[in-house]
C-alpha cells in the first residue's frame, strides 16, 4: 500500500523530530551522568558525538546512490531498527571503547533515516510546486526536536537513571519510527544510465561547487555558533540563564526562518534569497562583539542570526532538484553532505582554538566571512543560472 501524500509528509515529520531527539540531541543530557559512572571527561564523551557525525559524512555517498536506486522504503525502515538497537546498546555501555563503537553506528542509522533520506524521499515524490511546502511541513515539525527530546531525557534521567532512560528511548524510537518508514515510505524506479549522466554532468560543472561551497560554509559558521554561542555571552557579561535562555531562541527562529524563505519563493529566486539570509548572518555575527555586551545588543544579534538558523536545511535541496531534477538528487545530495557534514563537525573545534588563541571577536569575524562567501557563492551561482537561460534562450531564438 503507498501512503498518500499527506500521510508520508505526517510519518517523516515524526520520524524526524524523533530521530533528531533521539539519535543526536539527547546525548548532551547524558554526558554528566555517564562521566560520572565512566569516570571519563567531558571532552572523551564528546568526541564520541563528533564521531557519530563524521560517520554519517562517510557514508552519505554510497546511502545517497542506494537511495536514488532503491528509494527510501527498506533503508529507512533498516536504518531505524539499527538506530533503536545502537540507542539500546548504549544503555549497556561501560567503557569509552564501546560508547564510540556504539556511535560509530549510531552515525550510520543518522545518515540512513534522517534529514538527508526524508528529503530524498520528499523530492522523488512530489513535484516541483508541492515539494517546497513537503520540506517546510517535514522541516518546521522536528524543528522542535530538541525543544521536545531535551527536557523529555532529562525528565527520564532524573527519574529512572541514564541507562534505563535510554532503554526506554530505544523502546519509543523503535516503536514509532520502524513502523512508519515501512507503511509510508515506498521504493522506486532506478535508471543507471539517467544516475551516471546526471551525476557525471554535475560534478564537472561550475555551480554545483558553488552550491557545495555556499552551504559548507554557513553549515561551518552554523555550527560554531550553536556550539559556543552560550560560552561567549557568558564572556561577555551575562549570566548563565541569560545565556542559555536567548541561545535557545536559535531552534525556534530556525523554525520563523524557514516559513519565511518558503514564502518569500514566489516572488524571488531561491539562491539569491538564502544569500540575503546568509549575509544577514554574516552582519549580525559582526553586530555581537560590538554590542552584545547589553541585554538588547545580544537579543538583536543573536535574533539576526537565528533567522538563518534553519535555512539551508531546506536552500538545499531545492536549489539541488531544481537544477538537477530528481533522478540523481540523493547521490548528489550525499556528495555534498560528506564535506558539509565534516565541516560541521570540525568548525567548531577549530573556532574553540581559535577563541583561546586569538579571542572570540576574532572567531565572530570568521564566522561572518564564512556566511559572507556563502552568500557570494549563492548570488555567482544565480547570475550563472540566468546567464545559462539567457543563452538557451538565444539559441531556441
Amino acid at each position: 500500500m503507498i501512503a498518500s501524500p499527506a500521510r508520508l509528509i505526517g510519518a517523516l515529520a515524526i520520524t524526524q523530530t524523533a530521530g533528531y531527539g533521539i539519535l543526536y540531541y539527547a546525548f548532551s543530557v547524558f554526558i554528566t551522568p555517564m562521566a560520572r559512572d565512566m569516570h571519563a571527561g567531558v571532552a572523551e564523551l564528546t568526541g564520541a558525538i563528533t564521531l557519530a557525525v563524521l560517520v554519517s559524512a562517510v557514508v552519505a555517498p554510497p546511502i545517497g546512490r542506494w537511495l536514488d536506486r532503491h528509494g527510501g522504503h527498506g533503508l529507512m525502515t533498516v536504518g531505524s531498527a539499527l538506530g533503536a538497537a545502537a540507542v539500546l546498546a548504549w544503555s549497556q555501555v561501560h567503557t569509552l571503547v564501546q560508547l564510540y563503537l556504539v556511535c560509530a553506528v549510531l552515525g550510520v542509522a543518522s545518515a540512513m533515516v534522517l534529514y538527508e533520506a526524508a528529503f530524498a524521499v520528499i523530492v522523488a515524490r512530489f513535484d516541483a510546486a508541492r515539494r517546497a511546502r513537503a520540506l517546510l511541513a517535514v522541516t518546521v515539525v522536528a524543528g522542535f526536536a530538541s525543544s521536545i527530546f531535551l527536557p523529555l531525557t532529562g525528565f527520564l534521567v532524573d527519574r529512572y537513571g541514564w541507562r534505563q532512560a535510554l532503554v526506554i528511548l530505544a523502546a519509543g524510537y523503535a516503536v514509532t519510527a520502524v513502523p512508519l518508514h515501512f507503511l509510508a515510505v515506498r521504493s522506486r524506479p532506478f535508471s543507471a544510465e539517467t544516475d551516471r549522466s546526471v551525476v557525471g554532468a554535475a560534478l564537472r560543472e561550475r555551480p554545483f561547487w558553488l552550491l557545495a561551497a555556499a552551504f559548507l560554509t554557513q553549515t561551518g559558521a552554523v555550527a560554531v555558533m550553536g556550539v559556543l554561542l552560550v560560552t561567549y555571552l557568558i564572556t561577555l557579561g551575562h549570566s548563565p540563564i541569560f545565556a542559555a535562555t536567548v541561545a535557545g531562541l536559535l531552534g525556534v527562529l530556525s523554525v520563523t526562518g524557514r516559513l519565511v524563505t518558503t514564502g518569500l519563493q514566489g516572488r524571488w529566486p531561491v539562491a539569491l534569497i538564502t544569500a540575503a539570509v546568509f549575509a544577514l548572518q554574516g552582519a549580525a555575527a559582526l553586530l555581537l562583539p560590538v554590542a552584545g555586551r547589553s541585554v538588547a545588543g545580544a537579543i538583536c544579534a543573536v535574533v539576526l542570526f537565528g533567522l538563518g538558523f534553519g535555512v539551508s536545511t531546506i536552500a538545499r535541496p531545492a536549489l539541488l532538484a531544481d537544477r538537477y531534477g530528481t533522478a540523481a538528487y540523493a547521490t548528489l545530495s550525499g556528495a555534498v553532505a560528506l564535506p558539509i557534514t565534516v565541516a560541521k563537525a570540525v568548525a567548531p573545534l577549530l573556532a574553540a582554538g581559535v577563541a583561546q588563541l586569538a579571542g572570540y571577536p576574532s572567531v565572530m569575524i570568521a564566522v561572518a566571512a564564512a556566511c559572507g562567501l556563502g552568500a557570494l557563492s549563492l548570488v555567482a551561482y544565480d547570475r550563472r543560472g540566468r546567464t545559462e537561460r539567457a543563452t538557451s534562450g538565444e539559441h531556441v531564438r
